[in-house]
């Protein structure tokens, strides 16, 4: 189907859904709508629909840049310039002019509301493939189910990549699948804008999101969706980061990886044997500047001795337990590429990789190793507790 026509599938759906509010049932979104009309209009939160909301903003520093691709009535828009404070700005993305009515309408009225004496927010029209920003002039980028909706992800990563400055970091929940979509999904124009066609395996997600350039990706969120015809979709809330270069070095010139993996391989093919210490690669080095994946290692002057007596030290061994094999699934999402766990299991990233119930337990109970996986259970999703369609796009 050609880009142009998708794009004015998702445009007409929008349009409708901006002039006739409905409710969806079928996405997990987690608006607190009573905190948010504090000062956001109504109007507004009537015509918010989403898979998630994106957690990013509760990283927004007061003076920052926001960017919210598919910004619809601007809910996420309007939170964002709550953190961002009278002296930052937000730029909300859409084609719909329905919906870009709405959030310019009631723009002027969030900032009253808010205080500010300037309306530091302004509503775009265009698609996320050719995002109209200049280069490295966004901080963050967030994005509620949108780019799941797009024909060329690829070319959507690269504008977020090119839009923002180094250091600067994305947002995004979105809808993802366990295998590929059917063409006979693919070609549906009533499910393009049900969050079906478009959506990509884990894996291709995420490499569309590595070839754009950015250096890793975290998992924040992530739930179960619904299930067609055997396909498990799940809704995943990711963080990727444009790490900054800078000049500034790292003073250690050697880092051990403590576990809990047996081993792990990065994006660059360094393998890492826990225990085992290492000089520090250009590529490891550029990584380990940023804050939240320093802690996954220990830095030293030198080469370091580290043994299970090491207090860092930590395995990833399911432990006693009864193994039974449920047709559960874990894919894993971070900045390895590969990881090895004590009783053999091999995970690839962003390919699920069938666990049995004390893996599964495993990774419940330990929050370190279960934050890299997404899991799939598939007693949970239980397609008759799900609808198989709603009158809007939960998207």
């Amino acid at each position: 189907m050609p880009e142009s026509a998708i794009h004015e599938i998702v445009s007409q759906k929008y349009a409708k859904a901006a002039t006739t509010p409905e409710t969806c049932l079928c996405g997990p979104t987690n608006y607190d709508k009573k905190a948010l009309s504090d000062f956001i209009p109504k109007e507004v939160l009537d015509i918010s629909y989403g898979c998630g909301t994106p957690v990013g903003l509760s990283t927004v520093k007061p003076g920052e840049t926001v960017l919210d691709i598919g910004s619809g009535g601007g809910i996420d828009c309007f939170q964002a310039l709550q953190g961002v404070g009278p002296q930052g700005r937000v730029y909300g993305l859409d084609m719909t002019d329905e919906m870009l009515e709405i959030a310019r309408r009631n723009a002027p009225i969030v900032a009253a509301n808010l205080g500010h004496a300037q309306t530091r927010i302004e509503f775009l029209k265009g698609v996320a493939e050719k995002i109209p920003l200049e280069d490295e002039t966004i901080d963050l980028i967030i994005s509620n189910c949108v780019i799941n909706l797009s024909p060329d992800k690829d070319k959507v990563f690269a504008e977020m990549f090119r839009v923002l400055r180094p250091g600067g970091r994305f947002t995004i929940s979105d809808i993802v699948s366990d295998q590929p979509v059917p063409q006979y999904l693919q070609v549906d124009p009533a499910k393009w804008g049900e969050c079906l066609s478009g959506a990509l395996l884990t894996r291709d997600y995420l490499a569309a999101i590595d070839g754009a350039g950015f250096d890793f990706t975290e998992l924040t969120t992530h739930s179960p969706w619904r299930i067609i015809d055997g396909i498990n979709f799940f809704s995943v809330t990711l963080t990727g980061h444009k790490v900054r270069v800078n000049g500034e070095a790292i003073v250690e010139t050697h880092v051990t990886y403590p576990g809990p993996f047996k081993r792990a391989r990065l994006a660059d093919g360094t393998e890492l044997n826990r225990g085992q210490c290492v000089a520090v690669s250009p590529y490891l080095s550029k990584i380990l500047l940023h804050p939240g994946v320093r802690n996954q290692f220990v830095l030293s002057h030198g080469p370091l001795a580290m043994d299970s007596n090491h207090p860092h030290w930590s395995t990833s061994s399911r432990g006693e337990g009864t193994c039974t094999w449920r047709g559960d699934y874990a894919v894993l999402i971070g900045l390895f590429e590969e990881v090895e766990d004590d009783d053999g299991h091999i995970f690839s990233r962003g390919i699920p990789t069938e666990i049995c119930s004390a893996t599964d337990v495993f990774f419940q109970k330990n929050a370190a190793v279960g934050s890299w996986f997404s899991r799939v259970n598939r007693q949970a999703t239980d397609p008759a507790e799900v609808p198989e369609s709603c009158t809007v796009s939960c998207c």
